[in-house]
Order: C-alpha cells, then structure tokens, then sequence
C-alpha cells in the first residue's frame, strides 16, 4: 500500500481533534492525579489507624488492577446503580484515580525526604498543623518530586488511547473511525504514532526546563 498525501490532508481535521480532547483528557487527570495523590499521602500519614489502613487497602487495590478495568467499571457498571456520567468525564477519573495512587507514592517519598528537624522547628515556632505543611513542609518536599511526577503524567498521556474502549473519541479512537471508513490504515495510525511521539518529546523538554528552573536535573 502507497502512502497517499493527499488523504492525509483530508484526514489530518479529524485527527487534530482527537489530538485536542486527548490532550484535555491527559491535562484534567494529570490534576486529579495530583490532587487524589496528595489526599493519599496524607491519609496514610494519619494518626488514625483505621484512615491509614482504610485508604492504603483502596491505594493497593487501584494499582493492582488494570487501567481498563477501572474504566470499565466507572463507565459500564456505575450506571447500574445510577451514576451515569459521559465517556470523557469517566475517564479522567479513571486516569486521575489510577495514576493518583502511582503520585501518592511520589508524595510519599518527597515528604519522607524533608530532614525532621524541620518538624520540630515548625513546633519550636509555635505554627499549626496547617502553616507547617504549607510553609515548611510541601515548599521544601514537590520540588524533587518533579521529574517522577512528570513521568507519570507522561505515561498517562501514552495511556490515554484506552479511553477508546468507553468511546471517548480521542486521537486512537478517531483514527480508527477513519480507518474502518475509508479502509486505509497505513495513513491514520502512522499518524497517530508520530503525534504521539512529537508530543511526548515537547513534554520531556517542557520536563527538563521545569527541573532546570527547581536545580533539580534528573540524574
């Protein structure tokens, strides 16, 4: 099979506009993924016990199934116990679910990192709970959190063409409804290869910008 330039062009719309809602799709889970991942990390630093174990077990469990389970379950199943919600809202909160128990570990490890003494200077400076993890602690531990963070937003957005399953028409599912139209697959997947590729290689240099503005290069 020829390369054919000239369905390229004719295509190229379409794909540009899985390109948008697979982005927009990767931006709104990537903040739920911070968000959610945080809440975690907080929880299992609970004085309470039972919220530690309680949301460790659901951590444990989220990572230990698939992505597209997860989805699955949110798009397919919810509904039967009346929670209906529409294809792209779905996913991104399987994606802001999925990957924010992947960040909550990163959150974890960050604020592990920050010397104790800063602890019990904050106490020693008579601030409260809320001024020490605001002030002291998360200024000193998200910066060396950015370049794992940064992957794992990265991964999400090569993760994104499992959203096709529950019909959300990013860039796979929108390539493949040109190719089971016109039968010509060669043009729509190259395609959706090389935008994959083009924007993951902006995202690593966007990456190694952010570390180099924190004076955090990746080794």
């Amino acid at each position: 099979m020829d390369w054919d330039w000239n369905f390229v062009w004719q295509i190229m719309p379409t794909l540009i506009q899985g390109v948008k809602i697979t982005i927009l799709a990767t931006l709104l889970g990537s903040m739920l993924a911070a968000v959610v991942g945080l809440a975690i990390a907080l929880a299992r630093r609970s004085d309470n016990r039972l919220l530690a174990r309680s949301v460790g077990f659901v951590a444990e469990f989220i990572r230990g199934t698939p992505l597209l389970v997860q989805l699955y379950f949110i798009f397919y199943v919810l509904p039967d116990i009346g929670i209906l919600l529409s294809p792209l809202l779905a996913g991104v909160i399987g994606l802001g679910l999925h990957y924010g128990t992947y960040t909550a570990e990163v959150y974890r490890a960050g604020i592990d990192n920050v010397p104790r003494g800063q602890w019990e200077a904050a106490k020693a400076c008579n601030l409260s709970h809320r001024q020490t993890w605001l002030r002291i602690i998360l200024p000193q531990a998200v910066p060396p959190m950015i370049p794992a963070l940064a992957n794992y937003f990265i991964a999400m957005f090569k993760e994104t063409p499992l959203l096709s399953a529950i019909t959300v028409m990013e860039l796979m599912n929108q390539s493949k409804s040109v190719a089971n139209t016109y039968y010509r697959y060669l043009e729509p997947i190259t395609l959706v290869g090389a935008f994959f590729l083009a924007i993951s290689l902006v995202a690593v240099v966007l990456l190694r910008v952010i570390e180099h503005r924190y004076g955090r290069i990746a080794k």
